[in-house]
């Protein structure tokens, strides 16, 4: 699945969460603020640093259920923040004209999504892939996470 697609997902999910104040955001909006936060220097998701990050932060099972074929574990808004910094929490909010608390939201309902959706059938995608330069070196990674 490519990376636009993944974004729609996310930005889907954010449209049909319970805070009203993103609900009704539109889908360009979305990708893009969703693009911005996550993306990697070459355009792609950044899924390596992602899951990287979760791990660090003790949220190493979260991020397995995700990239794995079983349920997708929520994630707290108060981790997205620890995962994923305060500033691009505040620059998707400016981005989206919203409060800080309903970015937060917004992004712990996607991140799950779009996650599951990059790794289908629970394999990863060949951009993640990338991130480690060698199979041994996403292997002890993987070994780490699950």
């Amino acid at each position: 699945m490519d990376l636009t697609r993944i974004l729609e997902i996310g930005a889907s999910v954010i449209q049909r969460n319970h805070d009203e104040t993103t609900t009704g955001l539109a889908t360009d909006s979305l990708v893009s603020a969703l693009r911005n936060i996550l993306g990697a220097q070459g355009g792609g998701l950044d899924l390596g640093a992602l899951v990287s990050g979760m791990q660090q932060s003790g949220l190493g099972d979260i991020a397995a259920s995700w990239l794995g074929t079983g349920a997708n574990a929520p994630i707290s808004p108060e981790s997205v923040t620890n995962v994923i910094g305060p500033g691009k929490i505040q620059e998707f909010a400016s981005r989206l004209g919203i409060s800080t608390e309903s970015a937060q939201t917004a992004i712990a309902d996607a991140l799950p999504e779009m996650v599951d959706n990059a790794s289908p059938g629970g394999e990863l995608l060949e951009n993640f892939l990338g991130n480690f330069g060698n199979l041994g070196g996403i292997g002890d990674f993987v070994g780490k996470l699950f």
